[in-house]
Order: structure tokens, then C-alpha cells, then sequence
């Protein structure tokens, strides 16, 4: 396996501008996404360039330490897309992209990864047990966003 792609998306009540503003916000990342154990290092400000690091703790694998670097951040088109790879040196790398979209007074959500396995135990080992978890994590990570998002309007 040299490759996983998948997508999801989901709606939430809420306008994209806020949406965006959510889930731009990296600090928040392990309120609403539960293979993010905390964020360990982030810019004072999201812009294109700009990395932020995470520390990895999906259900059933050991913690690693994640790196994300900003491809694209479109405040005006409502696109946000990121590259991340292994703080452990690992060529293998993912790409992330994230588009809003206006929906009948909320916002539909659609979130795409591609990932790129460059290395034997990625591509026999990780890979294969990493593509069965993202097609279950992510969308769990956008009914938590939506969860998240509904408190903090509540709130």
C-alpha cells in the first residue's frame, strides 16, 4: 500500500465563518479530535507556512509526535489545507484539506486526506491499520466538532 485516500463531511448549525474559525484554531484540536492527545507547539498566528505540533494517541497505537505545516489558508474561499508528517524524521507525509460551504443556515463541512507511504513499515504496517482508523476517526472528529461548536455558541 503506497497511498490512502478518504473523505467525509458533515453539517453543522453554525456559519462558516465560525466553523472556520474553529476548527483553524489548532489549540483547540483535542477538544473535538480524539486521536489528538494536546497540542505541544503552535505559531502565535495561523498563516500559510506557519506549523503547529501535536502529540498522536489513537485508540490502540502508541503516542507519536506530529508536525503540520499550513498549505493554504483562504479565509475568503473557506479553505484550509495542511501537510503532516512524523516528528520522527518518517518521508511519509499526509495532506489535508478542508472546504466550507454554506447549507441552508449552517455550514457543510468536507474534510479530504490524502496520505503518502514512503516506507516499508508504513506501507505494510501502519498504513493498512491507519486507513481502517481514519475512516472511522474522522467522521467521529466532525460529530465532536459539531458537539463542540453547538456548546461554545450555548456557552
Amino acid at each position: 500500500m503506497d497511498e490512502i485516500q478518504g473523505k467525509a463531511s458533515a453539517r453543522v448549525d453554525a456559519t462558516r465563518q465560525s466553523v472556520f474559525d474553529f476548527i483553524t484554531d489548532v489549540g483547540r484540536l483535542p477538544e473535538w479530535n480524539a486521536a489528538i492527545e494536546a497540542v505541544t507547539d503552535q505559531p502565535a498566528m495561523l498563516v500559510e507556512g506557519a506549523e503547529w505540533t501535536v502529540k498522536m494517541h489513537p485508540q490502540g497505537l502508541p503516542r507519536w509526535g506530529s508536525i503540520s505545516r499550513v498549505e493554504e489558508l483562504d479565509r475568503n474561499r473557506f479553505r484550509f489545507s495542511y501537510q503532516t508528517r512524523n516528528a520522527d524524521g518518517n518521508p511519509s507525509y499526509a495532506q489535508w484539506a478542508w472546504e466550507l460551504a454554506d447549507s441552508g443556515g449552517g455550514t457543510e463541512i468536507a474534510v479530504t486526506w490524502h496520505v503518502h507511504l514512503k516506507t516499508a513499515d508504513r506501507k505494510y504496517f501502519a498504513g493498512p491499520i491507519r486507513k481502517r482508523q481514519l475512516a472511522r476517526e474522522v467522521p467521529n472528529s466532525l460529530a465532536a466538532l459539531a458537539s463542540a461548536m453547538r456548546a461554545a455558541i450555548v456557552g
